[in-house]
């Protein structure tokens, strides 16, 4: 390109780039890039010379050259498809006529801050120091896929997509933001994005946290964030956010925490949060709206699950997660009919783990409780003749659980005999034989088995007082067979 050729708006920033001077063309500080595409030949600029510029453009002696432009519209399109670029390039507030390329690129830092784009392709890309793109409109996809980027990527308060296709016309299968298999040596900050349709993080490695707080990822039917296998050096914040669509994490490693407190997952008749075999330091959903969707947390393990019960939605799959604590702490009956929930039916493990956080929290009344409940619903799943046996335990002694059960059924037992046959004392076998009558021994001598006390050999009641005494021995035999069956399985607890 001759130089001569240039406008007087190019020429500004040829002959501001050797020194990497910036370049304003704005008429007010707070102007909106998305009207750029009215804005007139005093601030229009071809792509084409900023890309010779870049590839051809030189330092001033003793001074650091940089592409540093503001307001100007760009048409054509800006190709630096597999360049290797050594100037930083700040074009700030800018409107795009097309969408940058930068496919298989190498460059120094790439900032698109309060920019207006219909989209960029950016895979493979190198970036040496940052990519930031803050505050932008952005129409089409942004394509960042097995990008390197040694420093951040900055989305904050971007918007990306279109909230949806016009009436006649069919939607996009695009996701607008593609960022699969990219590596970021440090955050990830996109507080405050609103992406319309699907965004794609999948197999992604960064350094720092990922920061999605305030924000809104808007897929409804389809999955909202797709970030099977990502890899998170510290945290993932996706406070107050509203995720319509599935939250997809599976196989995700975060160590430190993914907090969602606060946040709205929606996806009514499908999974709204599967984070299925995932390895998390800490899951926060406190002070969440109940999740309208399924949750999938499968084969998971998490250190700490901060949920309260109202989260929990109506269908759940937790087979096989592995929780340290389990916050807030709150009585077990409050945490039982969540389990009640699970997809698959009874699972055991779900109850032994609820059990186990209760004991690492030293509530040792409420682990049993929940191993109570466990008993229960194991119990709805047997054959009618097993469940028989099974109620027989529960009323009796609580499976062992609750021993003080058996003592009160006994009292009861041994007070009622003792009125009865203190009344109505029954008559010996052998008269002058006998030993002097004890009610209350000879309630306990029908209500124990194999302990004899001699009343029950030497007398013989009849009548009513006859069945009761048949009701004493049955009470007994049953008492005592459920009193060791409890015990017995206390023992294989321990």
């Amino acid at each position: 390109m001759e130089i001569n050729d240039l406008t007087p708006a190019e020429r500004r920033i040829w002959d501001a780039f050797p020194r990497g001077e910036r370049v304003d063309f704005r008429s007010e500080p707070e102007e909106d890039a998305s009207d750029g595409h009215a804005w007139g030949s005093e601030r229009t600029v071809r792509a084409e010379v900023l890309t010779d510029l870049l590839l051809n453009g030189s330092s001033a002696r003793g001074q650091v050259a940089g592409l540093n432009v503001r307001g100007a519209r760009i048409t054509g399109k800006l190709n630096l498809k597999y360049a290797v670029v050594e100037h930083a390039i700040r074009l700030r507030g800018c409107w795009f006529e097309r969408k940058p390329l930068v496919y298989g690129a190498q460059l120094r830092a790439l900032v698109l801050s309060d920019s207006a784009l219909p989209g960029l392709t950016a895979t493979s890309v190198t970036i040496d120091v940052v990519l930031r793109m803050p505050c932008c409109r952005i129409t089409g996809p942004v394509r960042l896929s097995g990008a390197r980027i040694s420093g951040g990527l900055f989305l904050q308060k971007a918007v990306i997509g279109s909230p949806g296709p016009a009436e006649g016309e069919a939607a996009s299968e695009e996701a607008p933001l593609q960022v699969n298999h990219a590596d970021i040596g440090t955050d990830v900050i996109a507080f405050g994005l609103t992406v319309h349709g699907q965004t794609r993080i999948n197999g992604a490695t960064v350094g720092g946290q990922i920061n999605l707080d305030d924000a809104r990822l808007l897929a409804p039917g389809s999955t909202a964030l797709h970030a099977e296998t990502l890899t998170v050096g510290t945290d993932l914040r996706a406070m107050r956010a509203e995720l319509t669509g599935r939250v997809n994490l599976t196989g995700s490693r975060i160590p430190g925490q993914l907090n969602l407190a606060y946040a709205r997952l929606a996806n009514p008749g499908g999974v709204a949060l599967r984070a299925s075999s995932c390895v998390i330091g800490e899951v926060w959903l406190r002070s969440c709206a109940t999740i309208q969707g399924g949750v999938n947390l499968r084969r998971s393990q998490f250190d700490r699950l901060h949920m309260p019960p109202e989260t929990w939605p109506d269908q759940i799959r937790i087979d096989g997660l592995t929780y340290r604590t389990l916050a807030p702490h709150l009585p077990a009956e409050q945490r039982l009919p969540a389990l009640e929930r699970e997809e698959s039916g009874y699972v055991p493990y779900a109850y032994e783990q609820l059990a186990a956080a209760y004991r690492t929290a030293g509530d040792e009344a409420a682990a049993r409780t929940v191993q109570l409940a466990k008993l229960r619903r194991h119990r709805r799943t047997l054959p009618r003749h097993a469940r028989l046996w099974g109620k027989l335990q529960d009323v009796t002694v609580g499976y062992g659980f609750r021993p003080l059960r058996a003592v009160g059924w006994l009292l009861a037992l041994l007070l009622t005999g003792s009125i009865a046959y203190g009344t109505e004392p029954p008559r010996p076998l052998k008269a002058g034989e006998a030993p002097d009558f004890n009610a209350v021994f000879y309630t306990l001598d029908l209500m124990v088995p194999i302990i004899s006390f001699g009343q029950e050999s030497a007398y013989a009641p009849s009548g009513w007082y006859q069945w009761l005494s048949y009701l004493l021995i049955v009470t007994g035999w049953i008492l005592a067979t459920t009193t060791a069956a409890g015990i017995s399985r206390s023992l294989q607890r321990q």
